[in-house]
């Protein structure tokens, strides 16, 4: 399988969640990654499924790049064994960072924060500050609620029905770096993030 990609940034939970399923597909993709030779570029936890993704990357004989803001460090939530951990000020600045350091953008299942970065990077494509290909990783149905939202946006004519074309939909994490293979990272700087 050819990727197209030297380091994909993935928005998930600092929780495991209710269903197992979702720590497995964590790890899967960590994994996943390191395999393909792929960084794995994150928020920088070492708690929840950030904490599961980034040790089954590593595992795996894999690169991974935290960006983590000081406040967040300082409550000692940071990954001490990832290979680089970029400390930044604030949220925004982190959002930022990873949106820089990233060719492609994978959502796993998470909570408001991981809602929080997808919803932003998808606008940031919508607004052509960047064309990096966006994957939501609907996990037993994790990611419904935010296609619906989305969807619900388009139906009351606040979206274009073109947005159902800023992103991608992986049915389970063994989809997904079979799906980013056939999306090509575009071209469009993406120096209006910072």
């Amino acid at each position: 399988m050819q990727h197209h990609y030297r380091a994909v940034a993935v928005f998930c939970g600092s929780r495991l969640g209710a269903d197992p399923r979702h720590a497995q597909a964590a790890e899967l993709l960590g994994r996943g990654l390191a395999e393909a030779g792929i960084r794995l570029v994150y928020g920088g936890g070492r708690i929840g499924l950030m904490g599961r993704i980034a040790d089954a990357c590593l595992a795996a004989g894999g690169r991974v790049t935290g960006v983590i803001p000081t406040f967040l460090a300082r409550w000692e939530v940071a990954h001490a064994g990832v290979q680089e951990m970029i400390e930044v000020e604030s949220m925004h600045a982190r959002k930022a960072r990873m949106a820089e350091l990233a060719d492609a953008f994978v959502m796993l299942p998470g909570g408001l924060g991981t809602l929080d970065e997808t919803i932003e990077i998808i606008t940031w494509r919508q607004l052509r500050l960047h064309d990096k290909p966006v994957v939501l990783c609907d996990v037993a149905g994790s990611a419904q609620p935010l296609i619906a939202a989305i969807e619900a946006a388009i139906g009351a004519g606040f979206a274009e029905a073109s947005a159902r074309d800023l992103y991608a939909v992986a049915e389970g994490a063994e989809e997904v770096l079979p799906l980013l293979a056939t999306l090509r990272p575009g071209t469009r700087a993406a120096a209006a993030l910072t």
